[in-house]
């Protein structure tokens, strides 16, 4: 029996296959249409997902999509109907919108399906938002039981919602309501940092250790009203976002110290400490939403999705206060993850079926997408005159990628399937050797061409993760910070009056400098050889060289591009930057051998 699970039209638009149950394919349309955060209905991703499967064209049992869209459409019709004339800028532009496909979603999903040329089995069924998302975070998770918190924007009414797994029933039981919206507070700094809202989130995450929370009292005193539960009023005489076309106001500038900072231009002291102050009151708002969590259902495990999961650093000192013995979050937390989410729901709650559950999780190591075989690649660069090493061995060919890397090599490789989710994990990754002092500006202004002061994570060994961090669990999604180990750090050096606010990052001190962030953390990957061996093979023979068990591990694309899909998408990134050496499966291919670019390079987008 197959399930497709389908989000989309608003942002990170995806699809996700279930087989008896069981999930066998989920892939973002971003990956596809190169076009990052990707909000069209996912034609690709689904067409991917039936094919991979060998789906007949009549074979689909029910398709699940992840959100209410006319419970939505209420909500953006009351929201502007509150605003009155103040919504007149963007209501034109919206309802446009919703007239043209949101309102059609049923109709639409049946067009793409006929067009890739599969029958629509039936109605589509419609799961809540919160519900999709405590449904992708609860069902993979290793536990009978547990507490459910998820965090978001804004889906339906809903903005985040406490809930309890128990077998194969996922409830609900509290939620907050829109505007009240933790996801759309801390995006509303994202936007006046200069960031794109739901792209630049990640960055003023990455921002906040460099600042001072010096705004974080004005946040309590004039932003939000906050209970010794996690529920909160968010006060709207500050923001835009009800029915405007930005997130803050001329209040919101008054208080904060001036009007929001122009994307790409310099960044101040002032963009760190808003970004340190309302990280420190995000965690406030996540920690006692948790306990209330706690309280409640009395459950001593915790599963987490939404967008607001994805900020590890707020999951770092969940995991640290202990409220909860173990937390789960799905590596797919955002949008992308509730299509998966929505599968899950029919299968358990609509159909019946009872579940299972696996000592790590369901989730394969998010390895759920598309795989290229060695043959292919092989014919494609002969075809092009590519020039490569083919080593078949993988043992052998892990002990030489990692020569190559300890020598202060930058190798892009691609190999299995493509992660699901927003980061790579060891199958479509740029990697690194995290010793040196030089790798952190050379990888950021070189190779990803972004921002000076953006961190890059650590993959560790998991056995020997404990010797490197502070961290005392897994971490194999990349979800969890944690401070390096203090026999790794060092006093840092002395940085001169007036330098530049990032310049402290290049006076760090320690073992690791490429992967240790201004202050002392670590946005730790995991790895193990049941989830992820080939990776765990590089990772073991670098040890073996070096002695140091931690790579440099950064999602192979550059700023405004989504993560390779394709080799041709993987070579034409390698061309295009200063990397030295790719992997494609077997292949090393070594970038002084190869021919002159005559292709495009990389359109970079703004984000």
């Amino acid at each position: 029996m197959f399930i497709l699970g389908i989000s989309g039209l608003y942002h990170d638009s995806a699809a996700a296959l279930l087989l008896d149950g069981e999930i066998v394919a989920a892939a973002q349309e971003e990956r596809f249409t190169r076009r990052k955060h990707d909000p069209r209905l996912p034609v690709n991703a689904i067409g991917w997902c039936l094919d991979h499967a060998g789906v007949p064209h009549d074979g689909l049992a029910a398709v699940v999509y992840y959100d209410k869209p006319l419970s939505t459409f209420s909500r953006v019709l009351r929201s502007y109907a509150a605003v009155g004339l103040g919504g007149l800028r963007s209501i034109n532009l919206a309802m446009s919108e919703w007239l043209r496909r949101k309102l059609w979603t049923s109709y639409e999903i049946e067009k793409a399906l006929r067009g890739i040329g599969y029958d629509m089995p039936g109605d589509l069924l419609y799961s809540d938002h919160h519900l999709s998302h405590a449904a992708a975070a609860f069902y993979p998770s290793p536990f009978e039981r547990a507490a459910i918190l998820t965090i978001d924007g804004v889906g339906e009414w809903a903005t985040s919602s406490i809930g309890r797994g128990a077998g194969r029933t996922v409830e609900l039981i509290e939620e907050l309501r829109f505007p009240n919206s933790l996801g759309l507070l801390y995006s509303a700094f994202t936007y006046h940092c200069g960031f794109k809202v739901n792209s630049g989130e990640y960055k003023l995450m990455g921002l906040a250790p460099f600042g001072e929370p010096r705004y974080a009292q004005a946040i309590r005193e004039h932003l939000i009203d906050l209970s010794p539960e996690g529920s909160f009023t968010l006060n709207m005489a500050y923001f835009d976002f009800l029915a405007g076309t930005k997130m803050t106001n001329t209040r919101f500038d008054a208080v904060f110290g001036g009007r929001a900072r122009q994307p790409e231009s310099d960044i101040t002291q002032r963009e760190c400490d808003l970004a340190r102050s309302i990280q420190v009151v995000l965690e406030e708002v996540v920690l006692r939403m948790a306990r209330h969590a706690q309280s409640i259902t009395g459950e001593t495990d915790l599963v987490m999705a939404g967008g607001v999961a994805l900020n590890c650093v707020a999951n770092g000192r969940l995991a640290r206060e202990g409220t909860f013995e173990r937390i789960w979050i799905q590596p797919a937390a955002g949008d992308a993850g509730s299509s998966l989410g929505a599968a899950l729901w029919a299968w358990h709650e609509v159909l019946g079926n009872e579940r299972r559950t696996v000592p790590c999780d369901s989730m394969e190591g998010a390895q759920l997408g598309p795989s290229f075989s060695g043959d292919a690649i092989r014919a494609l660069l002969d075809e092009e005159g590519r020039p490569y090493v083919r080593i078949e061995d993988d043992g052998e060919r892990a002990r030489r990628v990692a020569e190559l890397l300890a020598s202060g090599n930058v190798v892009g490789v691609f190999q299995g399937r493509m992660e699901f989710g927003p980061r790579a994990l060891g199958n479509r990754s740029i990697l690194a050797d995290p010793r040196s002092s030089s790798m952190q500006r050379v990888l950021n202004e070189k190779i990803k061409q972004r921002e000076s002061f953006r961190p890059f994570a650590p993959a560790v060994m998991a056995e020997h993760a404990g010797d490197w961090f502070e961290l005392d669990h897994d971490s194999p999604y990349m979800l969890f910070t944690a401070q390096v180990a203090e026999q790794h750090l060092h006093a840092p050096e002395t940085v001169a009056e007036g330098a530049d606010v990032f310049e402290r990052l290049h006076s760090i001190r320690s073992s690791i400098p490429a992967v240790t962030h201004v202050d002392g953390s670590a946005r730790v990957q995991t790895v193990d050889g049941e989830r992820s061996p080939a990776f765990h093979r590089l990772l073991g023979a670098f040890h073996e060289i070096t002695g140091c068990p931690i790579l440099v591990n950064t999602s192979f694309n550059v700023r405004g591009e989504p993560i390779v899909h394709t080799p041709e998408d993987a070579y034409r990134c390698f061309m295009t930057t200063d990397m030295d050496y790719l992997v494609l499966e077997d292949c090393i291919l070594d970038r002084r051998d190869q021919p002159g670019w005559t292709g495009e390079a990389v359109e970079l987008e703004l984000d």
